[in-house]
């Protein structure tokens, strides 16, 4: 069993990946007031994108390692479009509660994964060191809207 990945690409894609999530939480911040409102929807749409694309992993196992049909099939293909459905619907809210809602998507997503089989050991590490970096700049962000208004 690997707890590290035997290429360290897929790590320094993932830690590159939390960058615009650093990026436009320190604009939605700091920057001037002009841009805290774009950077808070910049926030936001990056975390729809990446919450559907980690739902997409569960589609590409689905298709890849399942027998069509059986249950297990259908119950990873059900989560893979669920965190796209949540991340939309968190796009038409106001801010606070799309927040809200990207949280619990990713948190839940992270939840189902344990719960299963088909992912690598060190995915399942690197995946909840993300998530946990995720989920502290979502609430940070949930700070900074709550000091911002």
């Amino acid at each position: 069993m690997t707890v590290v990945s035997p290429d360290p690409w897929p790590r320094w894609l993932g830690l590159a990946g939390l960058l615009p999530f650093v990026a436009s939480l320190a604009a939605a911040w700091w920057g001037p007031p002009p841009w805290q409102g774009v950077a808070i929807h910049a926030f936001l749409g990056y975390a729809a994108v990446i919450l559907s694309f980690l739902g997409g992993v569960h589609w590409g196992l689905a298709l890849g390692t399942l027998a069509p049909g059986s249950v297990a099939f259908r119950r990873r293909l059900g989560m893979a479009v669920l965190p796209s459905l949540v991340a939309w619907s968190a796009l038409l809210l106001e801010p606070l509660p799309g927040t809200w809602l990207l949280v619990a998507g990713f948190v839940l997503l992270r939840a189902f994964e344990v719960g299963t089989t088909g992912l690598p050991a060190w995915y399942r590490r690197l995946r909840s060191a993300l998530t946990l970096g995720v989920v502290a700049c979502h609430l940070l962000l949930i700070l900074g809207v709550l000091l911002l208004a």
